[in-house]
């Protein structure tokens, strides 16, 4: 008996053996699944520079899912969730043996025992969408945690449940939730937001957070902050019930700049950007703030970009004054979208003269009519101020200085210095208007011409040019921020206003008009855009270091003369210290006044001296008059300076178009003179009043333009005259 006995169980014992290694061999040959559904979809992620997400995107059906490692999910929320759904989640092969004997027992007998699901068993009915309230469900939910436990670490499984589990409406997985119903990241959860979150999941329609409250998801979350201090030893809390979750806005900060940077890198899911948050609030603040004052005037709408300029990073961008208004076009990016820059280029001229040599600070240079091949400019007030220091002129923006000064500059000038920068600018040649702003600029590339001006290391700006010229834009104004060098800029039509601004490291432009191109006659950008500047600058707590701290080296103090801007001579009784650049500048000593006699006299050539007649401040009335003491003013007997046509340059002429042939000569001289004869290549072609144009049909040839006054004196220039491509 005990001999059939021993043989039944040593029997039993193989057949377990058996049993044994074909489920160890099974198991062992399970294949690996993928651990999330292939074709999930996430929503995309824009960082700012602190890692913080700015920016989270839907997915193409509508949901919030954002992928989850356990390292981006505060402890808390792990140690509620496995409270909530499965104590021994870390101790079970992906099937709990005892939780699912407890909900046999409590389905026997009618009470709530809990379910037997483990977290792995739930992450398998959510990743192949399993209906397991059937007996053959549930087998395969446990075959399917089994093989999942069989291939992934506990951590790779709880970051997997975290990533899909459903937390109401269109949210899943946890760093999505706490976004919409916290409005923080998963991270920065607290022990009571964790339990509110866990509990969702279990009955995620149900207990979905809502602006009044939900009070299935109170009593849930309730009773497990009951058992979580019990946990650590705490005693009951009755404001754990009180505690709701809200929906919160999606996070959708700086929403221009956020969508091109998702355009730009469409492959990844986190795009990172130098964005600071706190940056950005204030300047949209600020914009909001300055067009309230402004709505009854009829402006509506702004656009700003604020850059680091040692690193070029964009720290704050605002594309418009609401993204969400369609009255004022608002998803339009301001900061990208082409509109007139008026002025603002103009102190890149001076910086190019400044590098040049063609001029110093207190250069004088030629506020009067002028010509240029067939342009004539004219100053937005209409007025001319006669001769004027290169800075006055930059400071008070006078258009023909800067259209003189780009008329000279070497090496391609302005037009050459926006494309080698990036510029977006018409393949056409752009001409001398483009000094005035005759093109289409983007408020971010101007923003970037700026910052070459407060931190040059490219090395197509000298620092010494940099800092004269911003040593010039000093603002001056009461309102304006202590240190701010800015420039404004009024497009024709007043379509567009805008203000440039340096302050120390960084640099901040603004713009401010209408979309749709309609103009605002009085809309000048010294009463908007600067003052909108001048805000946003104080707001932001902007600072930068004295002047004299930053000069660079080179650029050194000198006496000038403060009647002719140049080096003073021994002569010269009114001085004031300038800048120069060392090596660089041009130097010349001053030359207007001289000795006759005992006497020292001012001594100016006779268009300048018709410059100052014409600007309403005669020399001869100047402090010490001509008739009165040992001072007068006298002119220098100098030839015509020939305004049209240009030295050196070609022009082109039509086949059979003889109207539109003609080039027109003109030339300025002194008021002595009343008429100017005009020859090429000592052929006579008439005359002409002082400024007033002569027109002349020349044919294909090169030429010796000459202009000749009432006493003798000439001047000459070279030029060619070719056939226009085309008509050969």
């Amino acid at each position: 008996m005990r001999t059939h006995r021993k043989i039944f169980c040593l029997r039993c014992l193989k057949i377990l053996s058996v049993l044994s290694g074909l489920l160890a061999l099974c198991y062992a040959c399970l294949p690996k699944p993928d651990l999330l559904p292939p074709d999930l979809e996430y929503s995309r992620t824009v960082l700012d520079r602190d890692g913080h997400v700015i920016f989270l995107t839907t997915t193409s059906d509508g949901m919030l899912r954002l992928p989850a490692t356990l390292g981006q999910i505060a402890p808390e929320m792990l140690e509620a969730t496995l409270e909530m759904e499965d104590r021994r989640f870390f101790s079970h092969p992906g099937v709990d043996g005892r939780s699912l004997l407890r909900a046999g027992w409590g389905v026997l007998s009618g009470k709530k025992l809990g379910g037997g699901s483990t977290l792995t068993m739930q992450l398998s009915r959510l990743r192949w969408g399993l209906q397991t309230r059937s007996a053959w469900g549930k087998c395969v939910q446990m075959f399917r945690a089994i093989q999942l436990e069989r291939h992934y670490s506990k951590k790779e499984i709880a970051a997997a449940y975290f990533t899909i589990a459903p937390y109401g409406g269109n949210v899943e997985g946890v760093r999505a939730a706490s976004f919409r119903w916290c409005g923080k990241d998963a991270s920065e959860l607290t022990r009571r937001e964790a339990a509110s979150l866990s509990a969702i999941p279990q009955s995620p329609t149900a207990r979905r957070p809502r602006t009044a409250g939900n009070a299935l998801l109170a009593v849930a979350q309730a009773r497990l902050m009951t058992r979580l201090r019990a946990n650590h030893g705490e005693s009951p809390n009755e404001l754990d019930g009180e505690f709701n979750l809200v929906p919160n806005a999606i996070p959708r900060e700086a929403p221009h700049l956020a969508r091109r940077r998702l355009r730009e890198d469409h492959g990844s899911l986190t795009v990172t950007t130098s964005l600071d948050l706190t940056q950005q609030h204030v300047v949209e603040q600020s914009i909001r703030d300055f067009l309230s004052r402004w709505n009854s005037k009829g402006l509506r709408n702004a656009s700003a970009i604020l850059l680091h300029a040692p690193t070029g990073e964009i720290r704050a961008s605002v594309g418009s004054a609401d993204f969400h208004n369609v009255d004022i076009s608002g998803q339009v990016d301001g900061t990208r979208a082409p509109r007139s820059p008026g002025s603002t280029l103009k102190p890149f001229i001076y910086a190019l003269a400044l590098d040049a040599g063609l001029i110093q600070p207190q250069t004088l240079l030629d506020d009067a009519p002028r010509r240029f091949a067939g342009y004539n400019p004219e100053n937005s007030d209409h007025q001319f101020l006669g001769p004027i220091a290169a800075s006055e002129a930059l400071r008070r923006s006078r258009n023909i200085p800067a259209i003189e000064l780009a008329n000279r500059l070497p090496g391609g000038g302005l037009e050459s210095f926006l494309r080698s920068s990036g510029v977006n600018l018409p393949q056409r040649s752009l001409g001398l208007a483009l000094a005035i702003g005759a093109t289409e600029m983007r408020l971010e590339d101007l923003a970037k011409l700026y910052a070459e001006l407060a931190h040059p290391a490219q090395g197509r700006l000298s620092p010494e040019a940099c800092w004269l010229t911003l040593d010039a834009l000093r603002c001056e104004e009461p309102a304006a921020p202590i240190g701010l060098s800015c420039k404004t800029g009024t497009s024709n039509g007043f379509r567009d206003a805008w203000a440039c601004g340096v302050m120390g490291d960084w640099v901040i432009c603004v713009w401010v008009g209408h979309f749709n191109g309609r103009g605002m006659p009085g809309l000048f950008a010294h009463e908007t855009a600067a003052p909108l500047l001048w805000q946003t600058v104080t707001r932001l707590k902007l600072t930068a270091r004295p002047s004299e701290e930053s000069r660079p080296p080179d650029v050194v103090r000198v006496p000038v003369c403060a009647v002719s801007g140049d080096l003073a001579g021994t002569l010269c009784s009114n001085r004031r210290d300038g800048w120069f650049i060392g090596g660089v500048s041009p130097i010349t000593t001053c030359k207007v006044h001289q000795k006759s006699g005992d006497a020292v006299v001012e001594v100016w050539p006779a268009d300048r001296l018709e410059q100052f007649r014409n600007a309403g401040f005669p020399r001869a009335n100047s402090r010490q008059p001509v008739d009165e003491g040992p001072h007068r003013t006298n002119t220098i007997a100098s030839p015509p300076r020939i305004v049209s046509p240009q030295s050196a340059l070609t022009y082109y002429i039509q086949e059979n178009a003889p109207q539109q042939n003609r080039l027109l000569l003109e030339a300025n001289s002194g008021p002595d003179t009343r008429q100017i004869h005009w020859f090429a290549d000592r052929r006579y072609l008439g005359a002409s009043a002082p400024a007033e144009p002569l027109s002349w049909e020349p044919i294909v040839g090169d030429y010796e333009v000459q202009a000749m006054d009432d006493a003798g004196r000439v001047s000459s220039t070279h030029i060619s005259v070719r056939l226009a491509v085309g008509n050969r």
